[in-house]
């Protein structure tokens, strides 16, 4: 399935819009509107980690080609880009249960963290996408 990784770095893409546009509602004291973005952001994450998941069950691990100078560029975006991928995961799950049960004030709380970190992944996971695959 050589397209999972274009299609990987589209819902990373995508995810960050909405991240974007999810956090401009709430600004606005749209909490409905929110509401519906979020989710929709979640699951475009949790989609990007099934598509992911299969690629590399499949392919298992994509060295970077180059031995230039991006190649330590490269490492600098994607190792901090995986520890919180994977640090990320249950922090979402506390902020989206922690807004189902409408303790809204702890779910701000915890997004003013959340949501920054959930933002670098979405935007590294497109730059380590270009880098490995359009760019090299």
């Amino acid at each position: 399935m050589p397209f999972l990784p274009t299609l990987n770095a589209l819902l990373n893409a995508v995810t960050t819009v909405l991240l974007v546009v999810g956090r401009r509602r709430i600004k606005r004291g749209d909490q409905a509107g929110h509401k519906k973005v979020m989710l929709t952001a979640l699951a475009t994450s949790a989609l990007f980690l099934i598509s992911y998941s299969i690629y590399h069950v499949q392919v298992g691990s994509v060295p970077y080609p180059r031995h230039d100078w991006t190649r330590p560029v490269y490492l600098m975006i994607l190792a901090p880009h995986v520890i919180f991928a994977a640090l990320q995961v249950p922090f979402v799950i506390a902020l989206v249960w922690l807004a189902l049960k409408e303790r809204f004030e702890q779910h701000r709380r915890l997004a003013r963290y959340v949501w920054p970190v959930w933002m670098f992944v979405s935007v590294s996971g497109v730059i380590v996408y270009l880098m490995l695959y359009v760019l090299s």
